[in-house]
């Protein structure tokens, strides 16, 4: 009985938050990690396009590291091919409808050789590319599609840039604590896209993560809970 009850409490664990599942790319299908399978497939760990994740839980220190693709992300071995200006779609695990918030879109230019072996640390190498938050002042927030199944988001990749490789930082900011401790919850992941096309921009007025949101920032210290207007942290979308 007491093994039953330790699983059973393990599965409301990883019923409890969420992370993205899997996408529809360029017209194919990709896995993503699986934080509770893939750390124990030995040698016949799947590869992915997806960066690595602890679990579903939060990242809960807007200064760390891990507020970037999560905490000890490990780059991916593939990247997913994707022309400028397709739409990419990313399914969630089922999300908790006490968890409202916004949500994020980001990328990064990756170096020529690839994203495979690159990390960002701590430098200015991010552009948002779409981005949602509350609709006024209702309980309707850019998250809530994503609790009633099945789930799905998009993001459209900027039509203009130059071909290359690039990381994609895509996160929900759950506020259902955000006015009180232990504060705003964070949920980020990455994951890795070699972008076609004849565009030649390379954004500028970069950002950096952890650094583009700040502990006091409106968006992150909101009250979800009282009808007013939702700032969404980070800088302006970035459009071509």
């Amino acid at each position: 009985m007491k093994v039953l009850a330790t699983l059973l409490a393990s599965v409301g664990l990883v019923s409890a938050h969420g992370y993205v599942d899997n996408a529809t790319i360029n017209g194919q299908f990709y896995q993503f990690y699986q934080p509770y399978m893939d750390p124990y497939m030995g040698a016949n760990k799947p590869q992915r396009i997806s960066r690595s994740i602890p679990g579903n839980g939060p990242v809960e220190d807007v200064t760390s590291l891990a507020v970037q693709c999560n905490a000890d992300a490990a780059p991916a071995p593939l990247h997913a091919q994707a022309a400028a200006g397709s739409t990419v779609t990313l399914r969630w695990t089922l999300w908790p409808d006490s968890h409202m918030g916004p949500v994020l879109t980001y990328m990064a230019r990756c170096p020529d050789s690839g994203c495979q072996n690159w990390l960002p640390g701590s430098s200015a190498v991010w552009f948002k590319i779409k981005e949602g938050g509350r609709d006024g002042t209702t309980n309707n927030w850019a998250d809530t599609p994503l609790m009633k199944a099945p789930t799905s988001y998009t993001y459209t990749i900027p039509s203009c840039l130059k071909p290359g490789f690039y990381l994609v930082r895509h996160e929900i900011i759950a506020l259902h604590a955000a006015y009180s401790y232990p504060g705003a919850q964070f949920y980020p992941g990455c994951h890795q896209l070699s972008v076609t096309g004849s565009g030649s921009t390379v954004p500028s007025s970069l950002v950096a993560f952890p650094g583009a949101y700040k502990p006091t920032d409106p968006g992150i210290t909101y009250d979800a809970y009282k009808p007013t207007t939702y700032t969404i942290p980070g800088p302006a979308v970035f459009k071509c």
